[in-house]
């Protein structure tokens, strides 16, 4: 295998430029989906909510794969010092991807559905996102020598594309009679399946936020550390049992609903463990929080407290029983989404785009800005959710319900706060991403022209 250069590294751009493209995209679908929430009917003929949400929704997860793809394949060569095993492959992967997610997209447009939550595309889609991710499996495993005494994020790497593809491949067994023709096989198989896979990706974003770290303090004892792989198993342990709280409801068998409420509070040792090393944290903020990078880690810090916070409450069975079903789990996935990935994904990509010929730093201000709007905006959002996440909890299991569309009513204000911070969570994310891909954009347009000068003089 030859030595690291940078070699292939327009490829891996293409993935995270992509990703990028689709997170803009899904903001501004979703601005649309909480536009429809405050007035009911909006663009009902052409773009209804049952078009928004999966637009939007699928933009997001796209977002995060190949942003997650982006920065786990730059550090595998960073950490390996060579080159992935097939940059054909490589570039095989992302045309099936973008050709697949372009597909998705067009067939929202058009209406045309067929599938379950994440993926409510027509099902023959999954077919080449299945293949595009053996090869990306084949291409990881190829550009090692060996897995010995590797540190703990090639295992998180690892853990992530394998699980990955299984729950991938699981979340569509309700294809088969067996699941579809009954509703709690089904519903069951689904829950858990999507559970799982968020915990998937969670690990190719959080072994490359985990490279990052010993990047910024130059120092990979941590990586090799026994506490870090106790949190990898412990990871690793929730994402494979903690789905059952989200179905406390379905009168599957008890033990199920055991285990995973065990695993859940498994989740209360990471807590400790951030409360623990919260005065570490701030005086490692105080050295660090001039590296932009570091600012969004810190960020993402913050809420994967919350988050988990949330998580936790959320996994007691009593608990549990008001808010399923409620905008308290948006609020929960929301927090995930952008409070813990998206803020982590923009740290990597903002030390991976580092290297350009034009760096980050000329744009800090403007990113420091937006950084401050996103956080202010999300925690605003996150308790407009929360709060109307109670509300409809208690008017679910009051005796003396007053009908659905006077409660609807009712939320108004929370979802009038809920667009509001929706439009600048939106706004203060442009602000750091517009000038990602304007560096991308401008290095790449000047390398062509130097390409073709050189063409030319010969």
């Amino acid at each position: 295998m030859e030595p690291y250069t940078n070699k292939g590294k327009s490829i891996i751009d293409l993935y995270i430029l992509t990703a990028l493209c689709l997170l803009i995209f899904g903001l501004l679908w979703g601005i649309t989906g909480t536009l429809q929430y405050i007035f009911p009917g909006l663009m009902r003929d052409r773009f209804s909510f049952q078009k928004v949400r999966p637009l939007h929704v699928s933009s997001v997860v796209f977002w995060i794969i190949l942003a997650g793809l982006g920065s786990m394949l730059t550090y595998l060569q960073q950490h390996t010092k060579r080159v992935i095993y097939s940059y054909r492959l490589l570039l095989l992967q992302y045309c099936i991807f973008l050709l697949t997610v372009v597909s998705i997209i067009i067939s929202y447009f058009l209406g045309r559905f067929g599938g379950r939550e994440y993926w409510e595309h027509p099902p023959y889609l999954a077919l080449p996102i299945f293949f595009g991710w053996i090869f990306l499996l084949f291409n990881f495993v190829k550009s090692f020598g060996g897995f010995k005494n590797q540190p703990v994020y090639v295992w998180m790497w690892l853990t992530g594309i394998v699980f990955f593809l299984f729950t991938y491949l699981e979340s569509y067994l309700w294809l088969l009679p067996y699941f579809r023709n009954n509703i709690i096989n089904d519903m069951t198989v689904q829950w858990k399946s999507y559970g799982s896979m968020v915990g998937s990706w969670n690990m190719l974003i959080y072994g490359s936020s985990i490279f990052l770290m010993d990047k910024i303090t130059n120092n990979k004892d941590i990586s090799y550390s026994k506490i870090a792989f106790v949190l990898y198993f412990t990871g690793l342990f929730n994402l494979m049992f903690n789905w059952g709280h989200h179905i406390y409801t379905l009168p599957t068998a008890p033990y199920i609903k055991h285990i995973s409420y065990t695993v859940s509070m498994t989740e209360l040792f990471l807590i400790g463990r951030i409360i623990f090393n919260w005065r570490n944290t701030v005086s490692t903020a105080k050295r660090n929080f001039n590296i932009l990078s570091f600012r969004f880690l810190a960020a993402a810090d913050f809420w994967v407290f919350l988050t988990l916070l949330l998580a936790v409450l959320m996994s007691i069975p009593g608990i549990n029983l008001y808010t399923h079903g409620t905008h308290i789990t948006v609020a929960h996935t929301m927090g995930a989404t952008i409070g813990i990935n998206t803020f982590l994904l923009l740290a990597i990509v903002i030390d991976v785009f580092n290297d350009s010929c034009i760096r980050v730093e000329k744009y800090k201000a403007i990113i420091i800005r937006g950084y401050w709007i996103v956080n202010i905006s999300l925690l605003v959002f996150w308790l407009s959710l929360i709060g109307a996440g109670l509300e409809k909890s208690m008017w679910q299991m009051s005796k003396l319900q007053i009908s659905y569309s006077i409660m609807m009513q009712n939320l108004s204000p929370y979802f009038i706060a809920f667009f509001i911070s929706g439009f600048f969570l939106a706004i203060g994310l442009f602000m750091v991403v517009y000038p990602l891909i304007r560096i991308k954009f401008v290095c790449k347009l000047k390398q062509t022209k130097s390409s073709y000068y050189v063409f030319q003089s010969n």
